[in-house]
């Protein structure tokens, strides 16, 4: 070993050995709070609500500490978690979450903005914390909040007339959202970070995060299919967030980045080596759509048994999109690859999409439908339909601007009927606009498409696009209506009799020479 290489080497071991130290130190500094000295009992039953808060508070007045969850079984309904606490669950320890309603109280979280929807987001959780800095979950332990229980307990006092949910979805047959506690809700809260766990079975959304700082979540198991509603992560108007090494198994969205505040936004999110399955989407944002998403990559992401898409990026409430970036996704059995929308359910002015940039990507897309096997699906596509193309689609004046698509490989099923849906490319203009319907890949209907359909676009750039088909199809590869700019190069595609691109409207446009003798032009 030469000398330097020999001092480089001692350099690094002196500044390991230093940070392990310092690390070290801080760990028997903090000191540790144990439930069980609060009174907590670990046998199933008893409720440990106060007990657990006290070891909170207790650990807040030391100015910190670690509040500890031995092995066992503890029954509790909300705490709340504050600043420079850690919950730390020792293997084998289980914290269950309450089957009454009662236990979980509705916060108000003081100094919060207003958000214009107020349809779907409350702020009941097992877990809680508001304004806190540096807390944290860690340890190998589960967090259980038995959902099902506690949603058919709501539901029997809605229909007992004890606790009445004014927002019931008769056509669902299910207490809203709006009734029904999160697993976490953090609000305001800065440097938090939650790693190790076991987590899920809430009986709404599961880990719930809005208008925070400095996020990281990582190697969590998230189990979420308890009941409706059941997202993965949700991550709303918050910054600087890492989400990695999770597997997720979802009744609805597996990630969905959310905004539900005008003025705020995402910025600044990094989700990568993650495993979805979602009986909705694995990868969303813009559920909620009022303030923006900016500067978010996702990448090196596990898809199976979806329902709906592997990734959907949407703006339907006004807000901006901006320098999105996502790389290597791998997804089998997943009813949709690629949904990009902007709609304008608000009625003002619709947000915007651009620079949106997706690259090596492959997706396998089955004929029937992906969830099957679970015990609470997705709602069923209410009309009849062949398989659903990918889709970019803006508004009329409204373009989505810059959309890069690189390296992609979709399978489809094929098996398409005229019988069963038609869409004459001479009649494209009877696609609706759907601006103000809720967005899902199937909103525009039955698409004449079934590789990529494209429309109000400006900006859209594709290279080695393989599609393939496992049996016939009598729509075209690909439609571009109302679309500027587009540039295809090394595009792969099954044979066929019919011409297999299609272009309606289309200004300024470079087809490679063997894509010019497959692409048709609709006059208006």
């Amino acid at each position: 070993m030469s000398k330097i290489k020999l001092k480089l080497f001692f350099i690094s071991l002196i500044i390991h050995l230093f940070a392990f130290g310092f690390e070290s130190n801080a760990q028997k500094s903090q000191k540790d709070f144990r439930i069980t000295n609060y009174g907590s009992k670990a046998d199933g039953k008893t409720i440990n609500t106060i007990a657990i808060q006290k070891a909170i508070d207790a650990a807040f007045k030391n100015k910190g500490g670690r509040v500890v969850f031995p092995k066992g079984t503890f029954l509790s309904g909300s705490i709340i978690l504050k600043s420079n606490v850690t919950l730390y669950f020792e293997e084998g320890s289980v914290l269950l979450g309450s089957t009454n309603p009662k236990d979980y109280p509705n916060m108000t979280f003081e100094g919060r903005p207003d958000s214009p929807k107020k349809d779907d987001n409350s702020q009941m959780a097992l877990i809680i914390a508001h304004k806190a800095k540096n807390i944290s979950l860690k340890g190998k332990g589960t967090i259980d909040g038995q959902g099902l229980q506690l949603a058919l307990n709501i539901d029997s006092l809605h229909h007992a007339g004890i606790a009445v949910d004014p927002k019931y979805s008769l056509r669902r047959n299910r207490p809203s959202e709006t009734m029904r506690p999160k697993l976490f809700r953090f609000s305001q809260c800065e440097s938090i970070v939650i790693e190790g766990l076991k987590a899920g079975e809430a009986s709404c959304w599961g880990l719930s995060f809005e208008l925070c700082h400095n996020l990281v979540l990582d190697n969590l198991k998230i189990v979420n299919r308890s009941y409706w509603n059941n997202d993965g992560i949700d991550i709303t108007d918050c910054k600087n967030v890492k989400v990695t090494n999770c597997d997720i198994n979802a009744a609805d969205d597996g990630i969905c980045l959310k905004s539900y505040y005008p003025g705020f936004y995402n910025d600044s999110v990094y989700i990568a080596n993650c495993t979805i399955r979602s009986s909705a989407s694995a990868i969303k944002f813009g559920t909620a759509s009022f303030g923006g998403f900016k500067n978010v990559t996702i990448r090196d992401i596990k898809v199976y048994d979806t329902f709906r898409s592997a990734i959907a990026i949407e703006s339907v409430d006004g807000a901006f999109i901006e320098n999105i970036e996502v790389s290597n996704i791998n997804a089998i059995n997943t009813g949709n690859a690629i949904f990009i929308c902007l709609g304008n359910r608000t009625g003002d002015k619709p947000g915007t999409i651009k620079n949106v940039s997706i690259k090596n990507i492959k997706v396998q897309i089955p004929f029937d439908r992906p969830d099957i096997n679970y015990d609470l699906r997705g709602p069923e596509v209410d009309f009849f339909h062949n398989p659903f193309p990918s889709s970019i689609v803006g508004l009329k004046g409204h373009n989505i601007e810059n959309v890069v698509l690189e390296n992609i490989e979709i399978k489809y099923p094929g098996r398409s009927s005229k019988g069963m849906a038609y869409i004459p490319l001479n009649r494209l203009n009877q696609i609706p606009e759907a601006a103000q319907d809720y967005p899902e890949f199937s909103m525009f209907g039955e698409l004449p498409a079934y590789g990529l359909y494209v429309r109000h676009t400006n900006g859209i750039s594709m290279k080695n696009i393989k599609l393939t088909l496992d049996d016939s199809d009598f729509r075209p590869a690909f439609v571009f209506d109302d679309v500027q700019n587009v540039k295809m190069q090394e595009i792969n595609l099954p044979e066929a009799k019919h011409k297999q691109i299609v272009f309606k409207n289309v200004i300024s446009s470079y087809l490679e020479n063997q894509l010019l003798e497959q692409t048709i032009e609709i006059k208006n």
